[in-house]
């Protein structure tokens, strides 16, 4: 059988509306509200997730360094010659080391530089460190960030350690090079030595969208480039304030400035929209690099001094603006893939380890968003096809690479740790392909839930193009549900959420949501027969007509796009959505949820508050009584909070969530970071002026700018007037 490409939820799988007897989303109940809707909790022996469909790789991730977890770690290095420590970069301002023999795996602080650091934006922050070829001589390292000085600037400075990498002296620090960022996302970062010794730094375009002002194309900006510049400066010209000379080779070394000739004579190559981690291969010395798409193209790129790469003329091989696709002179990417797989590409290394002897000389690159990783092949004739080697739940923010070669990963939300390594694989694929088969469900009548699955409803509910939907949880016996302080709820490995949809009152597909036994989430699609007697496994997304209207069963990096491990993974499962009364359908009784959830006892002792629901928050419901702003904001928890939060994996800094202050957002008369959509003075939020606010802009769109982004074709007019009203209703911002 060959390998599948396996379904995971898409955008919605865990939100929505009950619709079997429900009262969620601020209805009335329809019977006589009791203490509890339930007397005791159902037995499941049935509903629990499966083992992952067999696959053929040879390849998985470990977690390495189990007891260590670090704060948004953004890159990981050891010293030259030096492998007895590893060094994490986190974007908040701080770099720490730790033993790679020790088995207590204990950090330690090397530097502290948060008073100086700027991480608010999600792209800005600390983002690379270098150590000087000679460190173990001179102590000098390198430390790549953005801050504050009249306007955010992104700094690359030197350190130096007294130690022998133990600490940095943050008051040793020498500014070498400064730039200014004219927004917060596309500010690159990484910083590196290459094997000619000089020191390269990648910046993005600087933010803007679509790039209007042409920093890509533009040579006498250092903004959407690769700068190589050499940093051995004799004593005699440091003592008179020169940081850095220009490499003779430079494309544009015979200019005296940016604004004075051929262009910068910093560049080495450009083109560039957001080089997210680069590369040089050990061995033969090329640069590597995966360049963060816009609207649907991510690219990996074989850099070249004196290239071209493209951007803003072209999104990877493709037409930016089809109106002006000069392609003369433009450098091809090596790879490329579009939003369907992933949508923010994290470069790699080519592997040059021992372990894994099937990789040499492969190019591994990663998608932020969707946790894919792929591998490009070299060989006789040039390059291969890519091939994915691995779909994982992580966030995958940079690969790491020994000094023996072996390469590691980052997960970027929980701040672990992953190396690569060889698996056995192949296990035996015995997956349900009907939905009949899954245990979840009546298998003599599949549109009905098997005895062990709990039935929910939760107040606001993520818009699905008008489906309705049904809503059911499965535990495994014995294991309980934990309840973060936040209200945010974590699931035992074995859970399994389950949800139909319905158009015009006919099932067209049943979602699986499972937390398998190696502890991370995945989704499984099910399409509905005419005859509404049984659903099969989608292999792949793919969309279909149904009476007239485009329904699509999501394709496999869909699910973790939108189910971020940001939000924990299950998004509508928390206390606050699920603080209303449900019907529930085998007692005919209707009552609070979390009351009888917690008097059942699906939850461990974190969740004995949750027996008063009077003293824990409700979500408002959008289209229901009350405070429109309260409504408005219920709205965006539940459609666009699950990116838009801290660690989301936006450019975007906005914070939709519901418990989030307006003042907090980083949205009210806030300018875009991003694009603008050709709206004149455009806000995040404009007081007072719907018009102007890409809030509401965005969510009104149904194109390649439409939020949210995936597995909608249809505006919810509902959802946007909603938004539009309560923007006009603004005054000012708090």
């Amino acid at each position: 059988m060959s390998a599948m490409r396996w379904i995971k939820v898409a955008m919605a799988c865990v939100l929505g509306v009950g619709v079997v007897a429900a009262s969620g989303g601020g209805g009335n109940s329809p019977t006589e509200v009791t203490a509890f809707g339930l007397d005791e909790r159902p037995r499941n022996v049935t509903c629990v997730a499966p083992a992952r469909p067999g696959t053929t790789s040879t390849l998985a991730l470990a977690r390495a360094f189990p007891n260590l977890s670090f704060s948004l770690p953004v890159a990981m290095m050891q010293a030259p010659g030096a492998a007895n420590h590893w060094y994490v970069v986190e974007k908040t301002g701080t770099v720490r080391r730790f033993a790679a023999d020790d088995a207590a795996n204990a950090s330690s602080l090397v530097v502290d530089l948060t008073d100086r650091v700027d991480a608010g934006p999600n792209e800005a922050g600390l983002l690379g460190m270098a150590f000087h070829p000679e460190f173990g001589a001179n102590g000098y390292v390198y430390l790549s960030y953005t801050g504050q000085a009249g306007g955010l600037r992104s700094y690359v400075s030197r350190f130096t350690s007294a130690d022998g990498g133990a600490s940095l002296d943050p008051d040793s620090e020498v500014v070498i090079l400064s730039i200014d960022q004219p927004y917060g996302n596309h500010n690159g970062g990484h910083i590196a030595f290459g094997p000619d010794g000089y020191l390269y730094l990648g910046l993005g375009d600087g933010g803007s969208g679509g790039d209007p002002d042409g920093n890509g194309q533009n040579t006498h900006t250092l903004l959407g480039a690769m700068l190589r510049i050499d940093i051995d400066v004799s004593a005699e010209d440091w003592a008179a304030g020169m940081r850095y000379y220009i490499p003779p080779d430079n494309p544009f070394a015979a200019s005296t400035g940016c604004g004075n000739g051929g262009g910068c004579p910093e560049i080495y190559a450009w083109g560039f929209r957001n080089p997210w981690r680069w590369s040089f291969d050990r061995d033969t010395g090329e640069l590597w690099l995966g360049d963060v798409g816009q609207n649907q193209w991510e690219e990996v790129d074989r850099v070249e001094r004196g290239g071209n790469y493209g951007w803003n003329i072209r999104e990877g091989a493709h037409c930016y603006d089809a109106g002006s696709c000069a392609s003369a002179g433009l450098i091809e990417p090596v790879a490329e893939y579009d939003h369907s797989v992933g949508r923010s590409i994290t470069g790699g290394y080519v592997y040059r380890g021992g372990a894994i002897a099937a990789l040499h000389g492969t190019y591994l690159y990663a998608d932020f968003s969707s946790g894919r990783i792929w591998g490009l092949a070299q060989g006789g004739q040039g390059l291969g096809l890519p091939r994915q080697l691995l779909d994982t739940s992580h966030s995958i923010a940079a690969f790491a690479e020994a000094n023996d070669g072996e390469l590691y990963l980052l997960d970027y939300g929980p701040g672990h740790v992953h190396r690569l390594v060889q698996d056995a694989g192949g296990g035996i694929d015995d997956f349900p392909r009907q939905l009949s088969e899954t245990g979840c469900v009546d298998p003599a009548t599949p549109s009905q839930p098997a005895p062990g699955m709990i039935p929910y409803a939760i107040n606001a509910p993520f818009w699905s193009d008008g489906a309705d939907k049904e809503r059911f949880l499965a535990l495994p016996d014995g294991a309980h549900v934990g309840v973060a302080n936040d209200g945010d709820w974590s699931f035992p490995i074995g859970t399994v959420l389950m949800k139909h949809f319905r158009l015009g009152g006919e099932l067209v597909e049943t979602r699986l949501f499972v937390r398998h036994d190696d502890g991370d989430w995945a989704g499984y699609s099910y399409e509905w027969n005419d005859a509404q007697t049984d659903a099969v496994l989608v292999e792949g997304g793919r969309a279909k007509d149904i009476n007239g209207q485009t329904w699509t069963y999501p394709s496999a990096d869909e699910c973790l796009q939108c189910h971020t491990a940001a939000a924990g993974r299950s998004l509508g499962l928390e206390t606050a959505q699920l603080n209303t009364d449900f019907t529930y359908p085998s007692t005919g009784r209707s009552a609070n949820q979390l009351a009888t959830l917690q008097h059942i006892g699906i939850f461990d002792e974190s969740g004995a508050g949750l027996a008063n629901p009077d003293t824990v928050p409700m979500l408002a419901a959008p289209f229901g009584a009350g405070d429109r702003e309260q409504r408005a904001r219920a709205y965006l928890h539940s459609n666009c909070a699950q990116c838009h939060r801290p660690t989301g994996g936006t450019a975007s800094s906005m914070d939709l969530r519901y418990a989030t202050t307006l003042a907090a957002t980083n949205t009210c008369d806030v300018f875009p970071e991003g694009l603008d959509l050709g709206i004149n003075l455009a806000r995040l939020i404009a007081p007072g002026e719907p018009g102007r606010s890409l809030l509401a802009a965005r969510t009104a769109r149904r194109d390649g700018y439409a939020m949210p982004p995936l597995g909608s074709h249809l505006v919810d007019d509902l959802g946007v007037a909603l938004i539009e009203e309560w923007i006009q209703e603004l005054t000012t911002c708090p």
